[in-house]
């Protein structure tokens, strides 16, 4: 076999390319764990590493491969197919076509509860609830529960859905969760078990699935040791992306998947779990070796091909002062003379202003404003620049805003296909119901209470009383329940009844109808991707598309545009150059991030993570004061800040210091007072001496 689809891997990722494949007798190598840095080419490995093991002669039916998003489970698969034509030609296509488990460990799950339903008790025709329907049935029950006339405040229906959720992913008791993270609501643990049980029933009762449910049936159902060995026994090899962002519940999964971690391979770096408040544990990645006997072997990409030298030695000496974490120190060949920029500012104003100007000097030196990235650890810190940047003319994204499916006009045809498919689903029947003029809850409550138990609920609809004040619009609406419950039309063509249908009610209901109507042209050209309706509303609401009418239309008529984006967001990403606002402490640790060790050490990461998407320049701007929250345009109540605690002063060889504006020579620099230009208070002694 010819090795020249790996010549391009360095040592490393070559070894981990070939851990295992080509034993004797085709046995499976031993579990392995790849510790990849950032800007080490992970993706690129773990590419190289599926199409490794096809073309050494692996089933690709029976290689499961799950990463962080069915964008990015896409993009590998293209890979793959690029990498096997290298050595199989024509015959590539063929075999990466059969890479049929590729997609979110919620994907997956999704499609597993299907096929082994009947074994779980499991209607296999279950729809899948977002989190904003999800918070809505939560809220039903907490009002038929009376939990929201309480004397006292009792907790919103998105602080149950979090509470709730982190209880389930973390596998943590709910006396734990809410003493570590919402200790004001622990006086209501007897009424929150109650809600939750209610909840977990009113899902089951409706035939629905929330987004925590597609991993916890997982969970249940492979604690079976048939079940778990039969599914276990589909795939040979199980590969995991960004292992660092799993929950425990994710992870017991997968040790029920190989026990023994035969075919089992985890990709991630510990020094880029960032994502605790969605109940990810770094303990994954860091236990991993020693969950097998013999261990895991590790095996650590550290050379960095994104960034310049300068840059990673601060990278290094911010993450090396961790309390917990795999050695690696990243190292490049890329040298340059330029260290990264601790630029201290007066206030929030100048920083806004030394972006703004530093953007458009980058610019002039031919570097695109897309090559360039804001970063913030609180979408809200980017308030003052996003001004600045409109006055200035500077087009600007900003990621981390609206999606596609929390759009109003969205959700109402997915609620009406969703309906369709799951009549007995009360949240997709209770918002579809009510866009019809003259149908209130009442109204809808009625109607549903009524197909509850009917063993065919649409059949009955056209025999059921209309609504009192809906006579005009209620025999279109119930013609249209029929016919997409009898699938006459075939899928994709579905969707275009329920727009056809849809459509004068958004003339009714929005002004921007035109706008919305583009979305929905939109859906329904993502809708003919899929091969049915239940893959597409199964695998639509697990990976949502980020854009909408309404978020980032006006910048896209630019042919060039800043990026604006939390850290968070910017996970995976990278630019030439990268400007990161607020280091100083209280935004970086953040206020709320600063309660416990654990949270510490996670900020560190956080900011780590953000030093490591630039690639040639990298600006950390502290301001010195911050103008408080709610006061007038002209008021003068601020704080002073502190540089950010990770950024101590062994690590300032590895910055160049500045102040911005640039100040006369002599005059003070870095976080010291200014120096006193007019001493008032003397001239005010003198007048008297």
């Amino acid at each position: 076999m010819s090795g020249a689809h790996l010549e391009r891997l360095n040592d490393r990722q070559r070894s981990a390319v070939e851990h295992g494949v080509g034993l004797a007798n085709g046995k499976m190598g031993g579990p392995l764990l790849i510790i990849a840095g950032a800007g080490s080419g992970k993706t690129n490995t773990l590419a190289h590493r599926v199409a490794h093991l096809i073309v050494s002669g692996a089933d690709p039916r029976r290689i499961l491969l799950m990463t962080f998003s069915r964008r990015a489970a896409s993009e590998m698969g293209r890979r793959v197919e690029r990498i096997c034509a290298k050595v199989l030609g024509n015959k590539a296509g063929v075999l990466t076509d059969s890479l049929a488990w590729a997609g979110t460990f919620h994907g997956i799950g999704a499609r597993l509860l299907r096929d082994y339903a009947e074994q779980i008790g499991l209607n296999p025709q279950f729809t899948i609830h977002d989190r904003e329907d999800s918070a809505d049935l939560m809220n039903l029950i907490r009002h038929q529960l009376g939990f929201s006339k309480m004397e006292s405040r009792f907790p919103t229906k998105g602080t149950c859905l979090v509470i709730y959720s982190r209880a389930v992913n973390a596998e943590a008791p709910l006396p734990d969760v809410l003493r570590a993270n919402y200790p004001w609501a622990a006086e209501w643990e007897e009424q929150l078990r109650e809600l939750f049980a209610s909840y977990v029933e009113a899902k089951q009762v409706q035939n629905v699935l929330d987004y925590d449910d597609l991993l916890l049936y997982w969970a249940q159902t492979v604690s079976d040791p048939i079940l778990a060995d039969d599914i276990g026994g589909r795939w040979d090899h199980v590969l995991v992306d960004e292992y660092q962002d799993t929950n425990r519940l994710q992870a017991s999964i997968l040790m029920a998947l190989k026990p023994g971690g035969r075919g089992l391979t985890v990709v991630g770096d510990d020094a880029q779990s960032i994502y605790s408040f969605r109940a990810a544990t770094v303990r994954n990645i860091l236990d991993f070796p020693t969950e097998f006997s013999p261990p895991a072997e590790i095996i650590t990409l550290d050379r960095n091909y994104r960034s310049t030298q300068p840059i990673l030695a601060a990278a290094n000496g911010v993450i090396d002062l961790a309390k917990e974490r795999f050695t690696k120190n990243l190292w490049t060949d890329r040298e340059s003379a330029e260290r990264p920029r601790l630029v201290t500012v007066r206030d929030e104003a100048d920083q806004a202003r030394f972006v703004a100007e530093e953007v458009l000097e980058n610019r002039e030196g031919g570097m695109r404003l897309k090559e360039q990235a804001v970063l913030f650890r609180a979408s809200h810190h980017s308030g003052p620049l996003e001004v600045e940047l409109t006055r200035r003319n500077i087009p600007f994204i900003k990621f981390g805003g609206l999606k596609f499916l929390d759009s109003a006009h969205v959700k109402d045809m997915l609620a009406a296909l969703r309906f369709a498919q799951n009549p007995r689903d009360r949240v997709a029947g209770f918002r579809v119901m009510q866009l019809l003029p003259g149908v209130g809850p009442s109204s809808a409550q009625t109607v549903l209470d009524a197909m509850a138990d009917r063993p065919d609920p649409i059949s009955i609809l056209g025999d059921l009383p209309c609504p009192p004040r809906a006579a005009a619009d209620w025999p279109g609406f119930v013609a249209l329940l029929q016919q997409l419950g009898g699938r006459s039309a075939g899928w994709p063509a579905e969707i275009a009844e329920v727009r056809d249908w849809y459509e004068p009610h958004l003339d009714r209901m929005h002004e921007d109808a035109d706008m919305r109507k583009a979305d929905l042209l939109q859906l329904e050209d993502i809708a003919a991707g899929y091969p049915s309706r239940e893959r597409f509303l199964t695998e639509l609401t697990l990976d949502p598309p980020d854009a909408t009418s309404g978020q980032a239309g006006i910048p896209l008529l630019d042919e060039d545009y800043l990026i604006l984006s939390t850290i968070h967001s910017a996970k995976g990403q990278e630019w030439k150059s990268v400007f990161l606002l607020n280091t100083v402490d209280g935004c970086i640790p953040s206020d709320l991030g600063a309660g416990t060790s654990a949270e510490i050490e996670e900020e560190r990461r956080l900011l780590y993570v953000a030093m490591t998407r630039a690639k040639d320049s990298l600006s950390l701007i502290v301001p010195q004061r911050f103008f408080t929250h709610g006061q007038s345009a002209t008021g003068d109540r601020h704080v002073y800040a502190s540089r950010t605690r990770f950024i101590p002063p062994n690590l300032l060889q590895h910055f160049e210091s500045r102040a911005w504006p640039i100040v006369p020579t002599g005059q003070a620099t870095g976080q010291e007072a200014p120096r006193v230009r007019v001493d008032v208070g003397a001239r005010m002694r003198g007048m008297w001496r």
